[in-house]
């Protein structure tokens, strides 16, 4: 059947891609220990420097090491999506993107294949952050636990895919990395996750409540620290959007590279 043929000619080729882009990320031990190690130090040197210094939370219960934790998790994600989009670039060295490109499959799959792999693995590098949420005072029920895997999976998927529109018409690693810098780096600074927004000038506030990760950081925070001011709900819509409008950005970037697809 023509509409079965279709989905196969998306799917097969999707799953193939990201099945490769797992056994691939964890094959290079070096980057699943960084992407895990750095974001862990980071966190525990800055939030034990400030240590009681700083109060947040209902009656100022809350110390910078528990504050910062959902920021840490955000930042795990988003260095794990960084790493893996990597790989695109690589692919178009190596030739595999060119075959891929060449072959009977459709775009779609491709981006599909591609985002849902770093998705994946960003996913699961922020999960297992979780172990150190009794540490910050976090018990975690049911209900809870399925919110939070939704909020981390759509925060890494509208990454990676961001990630993925950003490598893919570049053919140096180093063009990458700069651009990171500039402007991923950043949008996490700027999300809530060092710093509450209530405390911020009036210039930087705007420009944290239009960064769509702030939202991101907001729901981790509501949905670990149930005290907290807020519901998740009207985050995670934001989230779903950013997810989609990025995903878009990829598929558009694959057509726009249709006649020079390696360098």
């Amino acid at each position: 059947m023509p509409g079965t043929r279709t989905r196969n000619e998306v799917l097969l080729p999707a799953f193939t891609l990201w099945l490769r882009e797992v056994v691939r990320f964890y094959r290079q031990r070096s980057r699943v220990v960084g992407v895990i190690a750095s974001p862990i130090l980071f966190w525990v040197a800055i939030g034990s420097g400030f240590g009681t210094s700083f109060r947040s939370g209902a009656n100022g219960s809350q110390n910078y090491l528990e504050y910062f934790y959902p920021g840490a998790l955000i930042m795990i994600v988003l260095f794990t999506s960084i790493f893996t989009m990597m790989s695109v670039i690589e692919d178009r060295k190596e030739g595999f993107l060119l075959s891929v490109l060449v072959a009977p499959v459709s775009r779609s799959a491709i981006v599909l294949g591609k985002v849902l792999g770093g998705t994946t693995l960003s996913t699961i590098q922020g999960l297992i952050f979780l172990v150190f949420a009794p540490l910050v005072r976090v018990h975690i029920g049911l209900i809870d636990f399925v919110l939070i895997v939704i909020t981390i999976f759509l925060i890494s998927f509208a990454l990676t895919a961001l990630g993925f529109a950003i490598a893919w018409p570049m053919d140096s690693t180093q063009a990458f990395h700069a651009i990171i810098n500039l402007f991923l780096i950043p949008l996490w600074l700027l999300s809530g996750a060092l710093f509450p927004i209530s405390g911020a000038s009036v210039w930087l506030r705007a420009l944290m409540r239009i960064n769509p990760l702030t939202y991101g950081v907001e729901a981790l925070r509501q949905l670990l620290y149930p005290s907290s001011d807020g519901s998740p709900g009207a985050s995670l819509a934001t989230l779903i959007l950013f997810s989609l409008l990025m995903f878009g950005l990829g598929f558009v970037m694959v057509n726009r590279r249709s006649t020079k697809p390696a360098a």
